[in-house]
């Protein structure tokens, strides 16, 4: 049995682009980079998967559709 408190929460399968934006959360420390949408209103980002590689980056874009430039938050 699966406790509800304890479930995994399920990324989004699309986005609308009139009410998330896509970015990379950056890590000053470490530099480690986390692709995710930032919501217009409230400015929360939810983050989606991690960024090691330039390949990781480009399935993130072909699987969101992402066609522009993506803004790097600190």
């Amino acid at each position: 049995m699966k406790w509800p408190l304890f479930r995994k929460k399920e990324p989004a399968s699309g986005y609308d682009p009139a009410r998330l934006e896509p970015v990379i959360r950056s890590s000053i420390c470490n530099g480690e980079q986390v692709a995710g949408f930032r919501d217009r209103a409230t400015g929360r980002v939810e983050e989606i998967m991690l960024i090691r590689t330039e390949k990781d980056l480009q399935d993130f874009r072909e699987k969101y559709g992402i066609t522009g430039p993506i803004e790097k938050v600190y």
